[in-house]
């Protein structure tokens, strides 16, 4: 099979990079182009990303000699079948360039919020709304593009609970409530452990803009496609806290439901999420997990250190799962935060775009 030529623009920034990183021998897609800022223009990109590589493997051997591009010259990206956007701008300055690259015929894969709210742009989690994808046809036509469209994925700490809270949901059980209360890795902020010496012996309880993001994200991505556009659920309440920790990488949610009238008990929560699968692996996409989500039983897991890298570090892990005192029940949920969260859920996104036909 012919491999998909591929662009990451922001290339040079930490999620950037674990995209460069995670493609490397990819089955369908093949890193050509690479762009970032003007800064890095011209340079080749080991040159461009000299004393910031934050990867734990090396540059990729056909990468590091690429040039790297200013994302902002979108004629030196027509080589590309389609781009991974993790450009770091204001939110004004991404839905322009971003929608720039869609009306030149390039799809554009997103990392980054801008287009969360764009009310005909996805906002995917191939396991949970694989179904939106529909909608591209309609964005097309709304924005006059032949080839281009937008399709992003979520904040990074909603998939240590959304699958679980889906997979609940498609068993036949009403959640009314949730409150979830957060303990994000410094990845999250773009920061290595030697960038921010303050978080040492620390936990910071802000994190701009994340608590709003948790408590309506979910309720598109819960959504349905009407008249051309999403319409929220809003029959779910969500209260969110959200904390950043002293962890390198993973990000881990303390979640508490209340139900509707049906209850499921303990052990019927965990019969559905070890039985849960979905449209990534029944299509088996490469970047699938093969189990979305996986349980463990001991009492001091899941870990965040121990179990972030489950399965490529594209699984959901919890554990924990017990009744709670003010709603019905409560668990633990874990993910990681700069693959299942940032590149790694852009890529599964590409894989299903591709596999239902919209890439390539």
């Amino acid at each position: 099979m012919d491999k998909l030529k591929v662009g990451v623009i922001g290339a040079t920034g930490m999620v950037g990079q674990n995209y460069v990183r995670l493609l490397e021998n990819h089955p369908w897609f093949d890193v050509v182009y690479v762009a970032a800022s003007p800064r890095s223009a011209g340079k080749k990109y080991s040159e461009a990303v000299e004393g910031r590589w934050a990867m734990p493997t090396p540059i990729p051997e056909k990468v590091k000699d690429l040039v790297v591009h200013d994302a902002s010259n979108i004629d030196e990206a027509k080589e590309c079948d389609f781009v991974f956007s993790a450009v770091e701008m204001s939110k004004d300055e991404i839905r322009k360039i971003e929608n720039e690259y869609a009306a030149n015929d390039i799809p554009v894969v997103s990392n980054n919020s801008a287009h969360r709210w764009t009310d005909n742009v996805p906002m995917l989690i191939p396991e949970i709304n694989h179904e939106h994808i529909n909608i591209i046809p309609e964005q097309k036509k709304a924005n006059g593009w032949n080839k281009g469209f937008v399709a992003v994925k979520p904040n990074c700490s909603l998939q240590s609970y959304m699958t679980p809270i889906y997979a609940l949901i498609k068993a036949g059980y009403e959640v009314k409530e949730m409150i979830i209360s957060t303990m994000q890795a410094i990845s999250g902020a773009g920061k290595t452990f030697k960038t921010f010496p303050e978080i040492i012996d620390n936990v910071i309880p802000y994190i701009g803009g994340e608590e709003e993001k948790s408590e309506k994200e979910p309720l598109k991505i819960l959504g349905k496609i009407e008249n051309g556009k999403f319409v929220n659920d809003d029959s779910i309440k969500i209260s969110a806290h959200c904390n950043r920790v002293a962890a390198s990488d993973g990000h881990m949610a303390c979640v508490s439901i209340k139900f509707g009238d049906k209850k499921p008990t303990v052990e019927e929560i965990k019969k559905i999420w070890n039985e849960f699968s979905s449209v990534p692996q029944e299509l088996k996409l490469p970047f699938a997990p093969e189990k979305a989500i996986i349980y463990l039983e001991d009492d001091n897991r899941p870990q965040t250190k121990l179990d972030r890298d489950n399965d490529k570090g594209m699984a959901v892990t919890v554990g924990r799962v017990r009744p709670c005192n003010v709603f019905d029940i409560r668990f633990v949920g874990l993910s990681h935060n700069t693959v299942r969260g940032a590149a790694g859920g852009g890529i599964l996104n590409a894989e299903l775009l591709k596999a239902k036909g919209f890439l390539g």
